[in-house]
């Protein structure tokens, strides 16, 4: 001791040590607790943030969750392309579609989560796409008069390769559209991969997303009016519902049985119409349709009599696995491929503002350009997988399932993983997408009344 006392003040280092080394402990004992403040201060009143993963039973029911939240926009947009498509008369391919919709979104949002911006966000079928598809398949010819009553199996089969014919051909644009961007001739691949959009979000804000979002939803308010026309009163239905519901009744929660984080039995109290205002009103609208349908109060033929297509609950198959190019090979055109750009540009804006509200209600710092950068490009390799499984239209992040993160307080990557689990096991369940597929076209038309003029 009295050597390396007398060694240190020889040196005259020891002194100076002991006084350099309090400032130095004191710093980083602030440094520390400046880094937990922060950690606090992000997570906020939530109960799971980001990075933490809740019991597996309620990972399951928050997951199930989300999969509900998603469900309404996810069923209604191939509903909407199946009447372009000239689906009509084929309910069975009907329910594939959705099938296929629903199993490609689980596939995307698993890849988003994992290797992408690493958010919990939900990725879905966008409305982007729709303008675009639909603009792509009204210059082909015109759809065939539907089939009467003593169609033969040949001709129910041509009238299935007259729609493959013309899905292929948005499978094919949506493939360049994307595939394309890795040449860097396109914006969303490699506009993410090559950190493009980090300097464009210096451009990209408020003002420009709201009017692009508006004007999407105007250019397919004419279809969505088409539909409901067929019905006004089960549309009307829908239409108030969820105004009601979403806008009034949004503060009114309904009490349930919970676990508590000490794995306590408690009263949830849970934001029912908040949540699921678009399930609660396809519901409504089904259920009144069904009651004029059995009173004969609609007459044969009707498009709100929900007896008109039953018959493609007995006609699916119990399960049936979505697979790449189902549909036939693509089929690219130059015009397509054009049109088709223009829903990725359009879909890259929409996202770019969800990754940080997400981020926000999930108790992340805000994502760095370089987490956006691969979030957009992994919303590309989503629109390929679109592309190769045919649901006719790429895919986007819901900002919706944000808006339940904000409210349940669960910020979970994990939660967002197993509902795309949910998604994936149901998208394979056939009966699944053939009992939607018999959802009364007004119905559908009023829905998109109002998620198109929001």
């Amino acid at each position: 001791m009295a050597e390396l006392s007398t060694s240190s003040k020889r040196n005259g280092q020891g002194p100076q040590s002991q006084e350099d080394a309090t400032p130095a402990d004191g710093p980083r004992e602030e440094v520390g607790h400046t880094l937990e403040d922060a950690q606090e201060e992000l997570k906020g009143d939530l109960i799971y943030d980001i990075e933490e993963t809740p019991p597996w039973h309620v990972t399951i029911i928050l997951g199930f969750q989300h999969y509900l939240t998603m469900f309404g926009s996810t069923l209604g947009i191939p509903l909407l392309l199946a009447m372009d498509l000239c689906m009509s008369d084929n309910l069975v391919d009907i329910g594939k579609l959705i099938q296929t919709e629903f199993f490609v979104s689980g596939l995307a949002t698993l890849l988003q989560t994992t290797f992408g911006s690493r958010l919990p966000i939900v990725q879905g079928a966008s409305i982007s796409f729709l303008g675009p598809a639909q603009a792509i398949l009204r210059a082909q010819s015109a759809c065939p008069e539907r089939l009467s009553a003593n169609a033969t199996e040949e001709d129910f089969e041509m009238r299935a390769e007259f729609w493959r014919s013309r899905m292929r051909l948005l499978q094919g644009a949506i493939l360049i559209a994307s595939l394309v961007e890795v040449f860097q001739l396109c914006p969303q691949v490699i506009i993410g991969f090559t950190g493009l959009i980090g300097f464009l979000l210096r451009f990209i804000g408020p003002l420009t997303i709201a009017p692009t979002l508006c004007l999407i939803g105007l250019s397919l308010f004419q279809t969505a009016a088409f539909f409901a026309g067929g019905n006004w009163l089960l549309a009307m239905v829908v239409i108030v519902s969820m105004t009601v519901f979403s806008q009034y009744l949004n503060r009114i929660s309904v009490p349930l049985p919970g676990l508590s984080t000490e794995h306590k039995l408690v009263v949830v109290r849970f934001p029912v119409f908040k949540l699921l205002p678009v399930i609660l009103s396809i519901l409504l609208a089904w259920i009144l349709a069904a009651i004029l349908t059995a009173s004969d109060s609609l007459l044969e033929g009707s498009p709100g009599r929900t007896d008109s297509r039953i018959s493609v609950l007995t006609e699916s198959p119990w399960f049936y696995i979505p697979y790449p190019f189902q549909w036939g090979t693509p089929v690219v055109t130059i015009a397509g491929v054009l049109g088709m750009i223009a829903g990725v540009l359009a879909s890259t804006v929409e996202s770019i503002g969800d990754y940080f509200a997400c981020a926000r209600v999930a108790g992340a710092p805000p994502p760095p350009d370089h987490a956006v950068n691969r979030g957009i490009g992994m919303e590309g390799i989503g629109c390929i997988l679109a592309g190769f499984w045919g649901t006719g239209l790429g895919t986007t992040s819901y900002s919706q399932n944000i808006g339940a993160i904000n409210i349940t307080k669960v910020g979970s990557r994990r939660v967002i993983q197993f509902g795309a689990l949910f998604m994936l096991f149901l998208g394979a369940f056939g009966k699944f997408g053939a009992f939607f597929a018999t959802i009364p076209v007004p119905i559908i038309g009023g829905m998109f009344c109002i998620l198109f003029g929001k």
